[in-house]
């Protein structure tokens, strides 16, 4: 298959790409780097992006900007950012991409376990975790000749590390582009896949 993944230059994305590019074609998408590049808050970036790379058999976004803040210390660009970047740069990924995917082939988006299980600092995060889970939910219904799938990692290891929190509880990069491998080889449709079940 040609796959596309979208923030492969990324903890989670390299992974996938690694991953996946073991059995087939991958086209890695980051924002500056890459071997085509996007910028997922606009939606005319978007279209170049897939003007450039032509039909594809599968996309996968492991990219979108949101922003950890205390409640109220959340601004207006917080929100902004959240809502432009990581939710609405992936609808756009859908509503755009979906010409340019060959039949029978899968869109899988990511949201996060902060959807169902927040935490202190992620409202807005959550917020667009959750949005991206119904919209799949629901576009899934009139979407044919493609899947339409969400994946929900859990703390990653390495952004743990990274952040100097514990990452006793963390599943590696590795371990999370399992459950990406499974929604593009799979048959769900609409579904989204909590990391920890598929490892």
């Amino acid at each position: 298959m040609k796959i596309m993944v979208i923030g492969a230059t990324g903890t989670i994305g390299k992974a996938v790409a690694e991953r996946l590019g073991k059995e087939h074609e991958v086209i890695a998408v980051g924002y500056s780097d890459g071997d085509l590049q996007v910028d997922l808050g606009s939606s005319l970036s978007i279209e170049e992006l897939f003007e450039k790379s032509g039909p594809v058999d599968a996309v996968i976004s492991t990219a979108g900007l949101a922003n950890f803040g205390p409640l109220n210390d959340q601004t207006d660009a917080d929100y902004q950012l959240a809502l432009n970047n990581k939710l609405m740069g992936q609808v756009n990924l859908v509503r755009i991409g979906k010409d340019y995917i060959n039949a029978g082939g899968s869109i899988t988006l990511t949201s996060g376990i902060l959807s169902r299980q927040p935490m202190p600092g992620s409202a807005s995060i959550s917020m667009v975790n959750g949005a991206l889970e119904s919209y799949a939910k629901a576009a899934a219904l009139e979407l044919e000749n493609l899947r339409l799938n969400v994946v929900a990692p859990a703390f990653v290891k390495e952004t743990m590390e990274m952040m100097g929190m514990d990452s006793t509880h963390g599943i590696s990069a590795a371990d999370t582009a399992k459950a990406y491998e499974v929604a593009v080889n799979g048959q769900m449709h609409g579904e989204t896949l909590d990391v920890p079940d598929y490892l």
